[in-house]
């Protein structure tokens, strides 16, 4: 069984939450706090940067009305850009699947949401893990009948996190920023890429270190959190690293955006060459489940057909994830 990748597409918003914003917001931080602990420069948000400052986001039901994108707003632009790299038709797709930490809608599922943006009327449904929501798809695809699937599917992961931030609370207000990222892969139709040796774990008994509740604010355990996911980011990593179908290949690593000093931790426990990560976390935060497809898609037209990356994650759950992803001529 074989799931092959077509094209990959990401967006971020254009107001830019710099560190001297926050800086402005007077929570009790400074640039200098902020790129000792996590690493990150800057952020983006689907928010008015006035209306971060005027209401400090205290309300975070009336973010939606404010906002000026929403999800599938975002999604869509992600998905056009993977569908338009795959070479193929947005008429082509027979499915889609979205998940992320924070949909638009309890109910219809944010696939649907960003279906109907893009006019597509196929099976569309979100598998939600909040942080590893492009893990699951991977790992269930690769378990599935590839005749009971239709030959290409986009996969969208869209995160509004910044709607789910407290302005008055410095230690989420550092780490979090809005991105899409998507994918157009296939089980029947080979592809540029291919990905091998998917995991997927949780710990339910970890279920309440990181909540968005259903009415309320982003809230975690961060140091348990952070520990938790060096650790098991560094075990599936280094599993990678012995994986056969490395032979003659580079490896390089593209963990989780959660924060740069994280992804430096696991770096350094897999021995894992400056030269060979790649990440984005400094320029647009954590972005939640569309972080480190984000960081693929950005680079789309560099990789190499000797090239593969070990992608790792983590999220609320709590959950875990990898894969290889492997190009091809």
């Amino acid at each position: 069984m074989t799931l092959y990748l077509h094209g990959l597409g990401h967006f971020h918003p254009d107001n830019e939450i710099t560190n001297a914003f926050l800086e402005e917001l007077e929570i009790g931080t400074t640039e200098q706090w902020i790129l000792e602990r996590v690493g990150i420069r800057t952020r983006r948000t689907v928010l008015p940067l006035d209306y971060i400052r005027e209401t400090r986001n205290q309300n975070p039901q009336a973010s939606a009305e404010a906002a000026l994108y929403n999800n599938a707003d975002i999604g869509a632009r992600a998905a056009r850009m993977a569908v338009e790299r795959a070479g193929i038709d947005l008429s082509d797709i027979g499915m889609v699947i979205a998940g992320g930490s924070a949909p638009d809608t309890l109910t219809p599922a944010d696939a649907c949401n960003i279906a109907a943006k893009l006019e597509l009327e196929v099976p569309s449904f979100d598998i939600n893990s909040a942080c590893t929501s492009f893990f699951v798809p991977v790992r269930m695809l690769l378990s599935m009948d590839p005749q009971a699937l239709p030959e290409l599917i986009l996969l969208v992961t869209a995160e509004s996190m910044t709607r789910t931030v407290d302005y008055n609370d410095r230690a989420t207000a550092v780490l979090w920023g809005d991105g899409a990222a998507a994918a157009v892969v296939s089980t029947r139709v080979p592809g540029r890429a291919e990905f091998l040796a998917p995991s997927l774990d949780s710990t339910p008994s970890g279920y309440d270190k990181v909540v968005i509740p259903r009415e309320g604010f982003f809230a975690q355990e961060g140091q348990a959190v952070h520990k938790f996911a060096i650790k098991r980011m560094s075990e599936r990593v280094k599993t990678l690293q012995r994986h056969d179908g490395l032979a003659a290949r580079e490896l390089a690593f593209v963990g989780h955006q959660a924060n740069l000093r994280m992804l430096e931790s696991v770096c350094k426990l897999c021995r894992i060459p400056e030269g060979r990560h790649f990440h984005n976390v400094q320029r647009y935060g954590n972005t939640a489940a569309a972080g480190s497809t984000s960081v693929m898609s950005e680079r789309w037209k560099q990789w190499k057909a000797s090239d593969a990356i070990a992608v790792a994650g983590v999220g609320a759950g709590l959950t875990w994830g990898s894969y290889l992803l492997a190009f091809n001529d």
